[in-house]
């Protein structure tokens, strides 16, 4: 990888063992076994693991070629772990507000004013926050100019977000039903995929102010 366009300390990984994206890959499919065990709803689950099946593979095979660096694997992880957590009690069913009474005596919602069921809009912030160093690494090496990078790999990011929503719309309308319902998850929201790009979009620009930071972090050091 080009040393522009590595990720700054702050993202980077400091320690790339060979043997750690392996462990990743193993708590991943421990995980996605135990929570393929009767889902909430079994249609919808084969629905969101369209996306797992796609993924998961692509990374194993071009491992040889493609290595990311170990904290972006794990910001993957995290991604994907919540991921199989929304298929498997459906997105707008996932009792984070039941778990957060049960730790705190509290519920999460009321604290924060939530009206809805928030966990999706919740991954959508995190597609765009976690995954940014993933494309950045895949994408950045390609362009000229660190400033097109963030732009570029932003703008992609933010674009396949929204093409997600039409994908979602697609599918909720092929299937139709209970199922179309539960897929598309908008909870009687008109906004809800606009909503759900703003939080993307906000993921993303989170992540270009961390790594943005860190730039200016390590150029400071190098000017003192």
């Amino acid at each position: 990888m080009n040393r522009d366009t590595k990720l700054p300390h702050s993202i980077a990984s400091k320690s790339e063992t060979a043997s750690f994206p392996p462990i990743l890959l193993a708590i991943y499919v421990i995980a996605w076994i135990a929570l393929a065990i009767a889902p909430l709803d079994r249609h919808d689950w084969l629905l969101e693991n369209a996306l797992p099946a796609i993924a998961i593979p692509l990374l194993i095979f071009t491992y040889r070629w493609q290595r990311f660096t170990n904290t972006t694997y794990t910001l993957l992880l995290v991604f994907m772990l919540l991921h199989a957590i929304g298929a498997h009690y459906t997105y707008a069913k996932v009792p984070y507000d039941d778990w957060f009474q049960t730790l705190s005596g509290h519920r999460l919602n009321d604290l924060l004013g939530l009206q809805r069921n928030a966990f999706d809009r919740l991954v959508h912030f995190l597609y765009g926050a976690l995954l940014f160093p993933v494309f950045w690494e895949l994408f950045a090496p390609h362009i000229d100019g660190r400033g097109w990078r963030y732009f570029l790999v932003g703008a992609f990011i933010t674009s396949h977000a929204g093409i997600y929503e039409v994908i979602e719309w697609l599918a909720a309308a092929g299937f139709g039903g209970d199922l179309g319902t539960a897929y598309l998850g908008t909870q009687g929201d008109e906004w809800d995929a606009q909503k759900d790009m703003a939080m993307a979009m906000c993921g993303t620009l989170l992540t270009i102010a961390i790594m943005l930071l860190g730039d200016w972090r390590k150029a400071s050091r190098r000017a003192h």
